[in-house]
């Protein structure tokens, strides 16, 4: 059994962990859907290979967890990463062959590396003290700022390294997944304990049904649709307007600081005001992006409503991540995380294909239009739970 180290040990690597996923995330991000608009004879599937990657991320988010339970955090971990290896060799195959079809293939069994690696987070709050986890888990999201940065600049760099367009991008991911590899196999995370393995469990049914259950998994699972719909189509809305790739990789860029800087901040927003609270200025925050998309087409503007996007994103995100930890039993635990990432990312997956095709036939401002109403629906049920919880205070 290897040795078990401080909680901070642990911490200190998943936010590394977090940051080198996230320069994965970010190029395939940048370069899936110009990558997917080269190959493709529709260009209303352009997005496709975007899609297969997060549909793949939903279909093996539940086993992920499960085979988690089994094995550790540890070596699922580093078992999610192999996927990540195999799937950045089919997408340099497909590039230099110049298909398209493979590349969606490439891109679905990657997908199997975000699915393990979505659950840093709740691996962090398994090693934090319970009075941390909601800081634990925004530290450890906040790595994300690093990819951030890293994966344009990344993209931008290795782009043209080769005579094909995009290879020297996806050769590139393959060395920071073997970094990866090294970096989880340094994890040290206790196992789990008698209660997580044997304690008594209540079907999915009844957990489900729990009103704080609902809230955490649909505003994380709207805040996460809304982002991934309006983000995947960024590059390509940029580009049907004249501004170069490098406009495109900076606005990225910036949209991911937006994710993952106010991490730093969030943990106390939420142990100050409530999860509820932060989940509903999130909602706010991205009603207003949508507002601003609409209102213009420069670089300025698509820079600020990305930004906006991305800060949305992480208030409801986050605050959705530590609502569900206060509605299951140790016993419970890996089956209602796998199922909220399901939800997550199914949401996540339909969004990157509708994204492309909306784009195509409807144009930038239809696809905000239709943002709007569904983060209104987000924001009602953050606000009657809260009318909720405040009903059943005793009065003063």
């Amino acid at each position: 059994m290897p040795e078990q180290k401080s909680p901070a040990h642990n911490l200190v690597l998943l936010i590394i962990a977090q940051a080198l996923l996230f320069t994965n995330n970010v190029t395939l991000i940048a370069i899936n859907g110009l990558a997917g608009l080269s190959l493709a004879g529709n260009k209303a599937l352009a997005t496709l290979p975007i899609a297969c990657w997060v549909i793949s991320t939903a279909l093996m988010a539940m086993p992920a967890s499960l085979h988690m339970r089994r094995a550790g955090r540890r070596a699922g971990f580093m078992f999610g990463t192999t996927f990540g290896l195999v799937g950045c060799a089919l997408c340099s195959l497909a590039i230099y062959l110049h298909a398209f079809w493979l590349l969606c293939a490439g891109t679905f069994v990657f997908g199997g590396y975000n699915a393990y690696a979505q659950y840093y987070r709740f691996a962090a709050a398994d090693v934090a003290p319970p009075q941390w986890k909601s800081k634990a888990i925004s530290w450890v999201m906040a790595g994300g700022i690093v990819g951030g940065i890293l994966g344009p600049e990344t993209s931008k760099l290795t782009r043209g390294l080769f005579e094909i367009d995009f290879l020297g991008a996806y050769l590139v991911l393959g060395g920071v997944l073997l970094v990866a590899l090294a970096v989880q196999s340094a994890l040290r995370i206790p196992p789990q304990s008698d209660a997580e393995t044997s304690g008594e469990a209540r079907p999915l049914g009844e957990i489900a049904r729990q009103p704080a259950f609902l809230v955490a998994v649909v505003g994380a699972a709207v805040g996460y649709g809304m982002m991934n719909l309006l983000m995947t189509a960024t590059p390509l809305a940029m580009g049907f307007c004249g501004h170069p790739y490098a406009d495109a990789a900076f606005v990225i860029e910036w949209h991911v600081i937006g994710m993952f800087a106010p991490s730093f901040f969030t943990g106390n927003l939420i142990r100050r005001f409530g999860a509820l609270q932060v989940m509903f200025c999130g909602a706010l925050l991205q009603a207003a992006c949508a507002s601003i998309a609409l209102s213009g087409s420069t670089v300025n503007h698509f820079w600020m409503a990305l930004v906006l996007l991305g800060v949305g994103w992480n208030f409801l995100y986050i605050g959705g991540t530590t609502l569900l930890t206060e509605t299951y039993r140790p016993a419970e635990k890996a089956r209602v995380q796998g199922l909220n990432d399901l939800l997550v990312a199914g949401t996540t997956g339909v969004t990157s294909l509708a994204s492309g095709v909306l784009l195509d036939r409807a144009g930038w401002e239809t696809l905000n239009w239709l943002a709007l109403p569904v983060i209104g629906v987000v924001l009602v049920i953050i606000a009657w739970r809260g009318l909720g919880m405040r009903r059943r205070l005793p009065a003063v």
